[in-house]
């Protein structure tokens, strides 16, 4: 990634980052489905967000609607692959073989944004020389070796919350710069390391406590009830 584009993405505010994923996924369906042209009203309405916030979202981009008739949805689905680097490949080094680690090693879609896990780490000796989905496993040993051949940058974190800090600083004094970190733990890194969190476990929590706020709302709409009844 140049000097210049990086300067650019720190411009984009992130709640903007995490919506241009949404548009893509919704152009490329409609492209699937024929349409030439795609505005940002039908964008919002499908996916749920103000028309207004997916205009200026869009602004960021380097692409221009015309005028009652919207964007070109192949031009849109390219742009927007370029710009949030999903048609380079940038490649990766995973960290903690468990069933997370896992299943990320067997998810073949992640090349298609643009993410090649292309080696995995862990501290058990057993798992050293076995692979998963044609994907190589060393021992965390052999990480800073590697590192220095490949010149990886990028590194997943799946490893248990009580080993997240040691291993990403094991990770940044070997050479990465991004860490996907998908533990609970909030690591501390220098101000140049880019952290992208992103826990399973905390998106549960807030759908839980979701749920549950919707059922309290139902029982106080039941309690209310009773008590006109009563009345």
């Amino acid at each position: 990634m140049s000097n210049l584009h990086s300067s650019i993405q720190f411009k984009v505010p992130e709640p903007t980052l995490r919506r241009l994923p949404w548009y893509l996924a919704y152009a490329q369906l409609v492209l699937k489905e024929g349409e030439l042209y795609l505005s940002s009203t039908q964008i919002a309405k499908n996916i749920a967000v103000d028309a207004s916030m997916v205009a200026k979202d869009l602004s960021y981009v380097n692409i221009s609607g015309r005028t009652r008739v919207g964007y070109d949805v192949k031009e849109l689905v390219g742009i927007l692959e370029a710009f949030l680097g999903f048609t380079n490949s940038h490649k990766a080094f995973l960290f903690g073989v468990g069933s997370l680690g896992g299943a990320l090693m067997h998810d073949n879609g992640l090349e298609q944004f643009g993410l090649e896990i292309v080696a995995g780490f862990d501290v058990k000796y057993e798992l050293s020389g076995t692979s998963i989905n044609r994907i190589p496993i060393h021992h965390l040993d052999r990480f800073v070796e590697l590192q220095q051949q490949t010149g990886i940058n990028i590194g997943v974190l799946t490893v248990p919350v009580d080993k997240a800090q040691m291993v990403s600083e094991i990770m940044i004094a070997g050479g990465i710069q991004a860490i996907w970190n998908f533990t609970p733990f909030r690591i501390r890194v220098p101000e140049n390391i880019i952290v992208q969190n992103t826990s399973i476990y905390a998106h549960l929590a807030v759908m839980f406590n979701r749920l549950n706020a919707i059922k309290e709302d139902e029982k106080k709409k039941i309690l209310n009830q009773r008590h006109q009844k009563l009345k």
